[in-house]
């Protein structure tokens, strides 16, 4: 079999089966320079746009507390968010899902973060025992989108706390430079409650009972009547995830991890380890390739960056093991889930095709300039 390399980035055919060259150049490269004037604002143009953006998210929320809400994991995005809207004035609510699953550092993080930038955070603690049970469901499911269950808990999290607190606006931290590479091969579901009802269905043991969750009628409500909207606050202005990264430890102590999403001991193992080794699926080329796209990376530091794993055996070990305790996995029920035939959310109930509906109908929104972007 022909494997297919973009010239422009890292990405390949066998990382995503789907990838067509014109010229050389991918689908995903071609995506990011096309959305790219409307989904990214920099100079005078940014400056403009966001500070319309805070006028307008401080009128909101004049009456109340908090002005806006944040999400906090640790990590280098949430921690910018926390950064700027500070900077600019704001008064943020920050929230954090614990899901058993937070490194020390990432912990320890998250509490310099809040200690330095002086921010109300609320936690949200899972049932652990449900949870987990939901997470075991995704892995015996054998597709590749087991971080779905954390996904999910912490949207349902997000618009539970903005209608609480009367807030208007969820400031994210997904940005389109370093986070614009999307194959739906590698993961699906984040806001699809059939397809996870129906996993877990066929695969836990134990009721959901107080699991966060939402459905299609709860995320209309929000959007529509209550009117929450999400504003991707990095996507207005030169967002360089090096310069941040080292004005956090400058300004916050915060600390760097060796890897992205090495924050959730459960995500290094299964993008570091299972994701690769079962699925084939090496999601770094895709957060290398949005660097390289972005000019925060040239291709050859890229593929400098892919041959170098940070991710030792020895870790890898000491993670299979806590990872099979937690979840209640013996060393053959492991060994029989890497075996499995491999499978897709398309072989389980789903809402995929609305869940299209409703990304397109967001975007066509945006292009009009109804919607945030």
């Amino acid at each position: 079999m022909t494997v297919l390399e973009c010239s422009r980035c890292i990405m390949r055919s066998t990382d995503d089966p789907q990838l067509e060259l014109v010229g050389g150049v991918c689908n995903h490269c071609r995506r990011y320079q096309e959305l790219l004037p409307s989904r990214v604002f920099t100079g005078r143009d940014g400056e403009e746009k966001l500070a319309a953006m805070v006028r307008e998210i401080k009128e909101a929320g004049a009456k109340h507390r908090y002005d806006c809400l944040i999400g906090l994991s640790g990590g280098v995005d949430s921690t910018s968010v926390a950064v700027k809207v500070r900077e600019l004035g704001l008064r943020p609510l920050a929230f954090h899902v614990d899901n058993g699953w937070n490194t020390e550092l990432a912990v320890s993080n998250v509490e310099k973060t809040v200690k330095a930038l002086d921010l109300d955070l609320v936690t949200e603690v899972l049932d652990l025992r449900q949870f987990y049970d939901l997470q075991r469901s995704f892995l015996l499911a054998s597709t590749p989108d087991a971080d779905v269950p954390t996904d999910h808990a912490i949207q349902a999290c997000m618009w539970k706390f903005a209608r609480k607190y009367g807030i208007k606006y969820i400031i994210s931290g997904m940005n389109f430079r370093t986070e614009a590479i999307s194959v739906p091969s590698w993961s699906y579901g984040h806001s699809d409650w059939r397809y996870i009802k129906n996993v877990h269905a066929i695969f836990g043991r134990e009721k959901l009972t107080s699991y966060p969750h939402f459905g299609f009628a709860e995320l209309g409500y929000t959007n529509t009547i209550a009117r929450v909207r999400i504003v991707s606050i990095l996507n207005y202005f030169d967002y360089n995830k090096a310069e941040a990264v080292k004005q956090m430890q400058e300004e916050l102590g915060w600390r760097p991890y060796p890897g992205k999403h090495f924050e959730s001991i459960f995500t290094r193992f299964f993008q570091g380890y299972i994701l690769p080794v079962k699925f084939n699926i090496d999601k770094r080329r895709g957060h290398l390739s949005d660097l390289i796209n972005s000019g925060q990376m040239t291709r050859e530091q890229a593929c400098e960056e892919i041959e170098r794993n940070d991710y030792t055996p020895d870790l890898i070990r000491r993670d299979q093991e806590f990872f099979c305790k937690k979840l209640n996995f013996t060393d053959d029920e492991f060994r029989q889930m890497m075996e499995a035939p491999v499978k897709s959310f398309r072989d389980y109930k789903n809402s995929y095709g609305f869940v299209q509906f409703l990304r397109n109908s967001v975007n066509g929104l945006r292009k009009k300039g109804w919607y945030p972007k």
